[in-house]
């Protein structure tokens, strides 16, 4: 598994097909303008920014963008199983003012088609050993689409194991119990920013925001055809615990290089609930170039909803 410091933009750069998320942590306060006296009679107030922005653990502690358009924040930090340390106040980020999901909520202008604050969760799907040892967090039962996951005794170079099963079923529970999980984190999340009696409320239900899969080959995911529909059954499940939890918006982060790579495609209905989802396509480097990417094809035959583009490793959001 990769844990990743960079911005995500930055991040995909780096792999051939570029990033994810960036600016920065700590709520900034404010834009400062030109001094009023420096201003003519005439001029008017100044365009609201159409620009939003996506921001995760790499910037914690930091300025965040100053009223983005729309913010999207990174539950994790840098793997599925993981939290970023300011998604809500912690012992190391203790003010709200640090937190990035108030920061989406409060400081987002919403000027844009795109809700002001959305979330997006980094995905993989490492199967029940990895490097010879078994994934202290693959499941060993659950009743599933598949079927239900069940044991298997695994031997390695490293010993002998009980493990859940390699198989869909299993992977689709994994994935479950990882978008479970982040939605409990939103929810602590917000309770902790609630208890500072912020000026603005944060909402803790999943409904009240898109949530965006990260899917890249950064992370760690199964080979082949057979590991592909692995793939897809684990971000199955992630989907069916986010909708479960009242999710209405779910879609893809992606290229359509990584996201063919690790799911094998998925444009038609056998994809099942990865089928249609919208996407948010990174790769540009100018917003110029994150408008002409809207024309994109969609690599779940959905809508491009999203584009990303990258400047000064700062991720910068296009709503098509």
């Amino acid at each position: 598994m990769v844990r990743r410091s960079l911005s995500l933009g930055v991040q995909l750069a780096l792999i051939g097909a570029a990033g994810m998320i960036a600016a920065t942590p700590a709520l900034a306060a404010g834009a400062r303008g030109s001094d009023a006296g420096n201003r003519s009679a005439s001029a008017g107030p100044a365009a609201t920014s159409t620009v939003g922005h996506d921001i995760s653990y790499p910037q914690c502690g930091k300025t965040f963008p100053s009223k983005p358009a729309f913010g999207i924040v990174g539950v994790n930090g840098g793997l599925a199983n993981d939290l970023n340390p300011c998604l809500g106040p912690t012992s190391a980020y203790p003010s709200y003012k640090q937190s990035e999901l108030y920061w989406a909520v409060s400081a987002a202008t919403g000027s844009t088609t795109q809700p002001k604050a959305s979330l997006y969760l980094n995905t993989a799907d490492p199967g029940n050993i990895y490097n010879g040892k078994p994934i202290a967090d693959w499941p060993k039962s659950g009743s599933t689409p598949y079927g239900t996951c069940v044991t298997v005794t695994v031997t390695t170079g490293s010993g002998t194991y009980v493990v859940g099963q390699n198989s869909p079923a299993c992977a689709w529970q994994y994935g479950h119990n990882r978008a479970a999980r982040d939605v409990s984190w939103l929810a602590s999340a917000a309770t902790a920013i609630t208890a500072q009696s912020p000026p603005v409320p944060v909402s803790g239900a999943a409904s009240s925001y898109p949530w965006w899969l990260d899917v890249e080959t950064a992370n760690s995911w199964q080979a082949g055809p057979s590991g592909q529909a692995l793939n897809v059954a684990d971000l199955q499940g992630m989907v069916a615990a986010l909708k479960s939890a009242g999710a209405t918006i779910i879609g893809g982060y992606s290229t359509s290089a990584q996201w063919n790579q690790i799911t094998g495609g998925t444009t038609s209905t056998a994809a099942g609930s990865l089928y249609g989802i919208p996407n948010w396509i990174p790769g540009a480097r100018s917003l110029s170039g994150a408008t002409a990417n809207c024309s994109l094809p969609s690599f779940t035959s959905g809508r491009v909803t999203v584009t990303q583009w990258t400047a000064k490793s700062t991720d910068n959001d296009h709503a098509c």
